[in-house]
């Protein structure tokens, strides 16, 4: 986001607060954490709505406070892993998303 009064941009935004330890109020523990995360993985769920979805529906501010591991490392531990990362695979996707739409809409 751009600054008003300078031609610099600025760092605003949201930050994670920096505290290392598992807040009180979280009731899953460890193994439950990673048992979800498996779950979800397989039913076909990426990483990252994984994560979204353990701190919107299940409250858990940070699967790497709550269980000490990232949740890719969850997934590597349980043979889970996937082959190309999820970032690169939703490149390709909206690459193949995109011949399809020009193929039907010659310009």
């Amino acid at each position: 986001m751009a600054k008003m009064h300078s031609k610099k941009k600025g760092k605003s935004g949201s930050k994670k607060p920096a505290v290392k330890v598992v807040p009180e109020w979280v009731e899953l523990s460890a193994q439950d954490v990673e048992g979800l995360v498996v779950k979800m993985h397989k039913d076909g769920i990426q990483a990252a709505s994984i994560g979204q979805k353990l701190r919107d529906q299940y409250g858990v501010p940070s699967v790497e406070l709550v269980t000490g591991k990232s949740i890719k490392k969850i997934l590597k531990e349980h043979g889970l892993a996937p082959q190309y990362p999820d970032d690169l695979l939703n490149l390709i996707k909206k690459a193949v998303n995109m011949r399809k739409h020009l193929k039907v809409h010659k310009g």
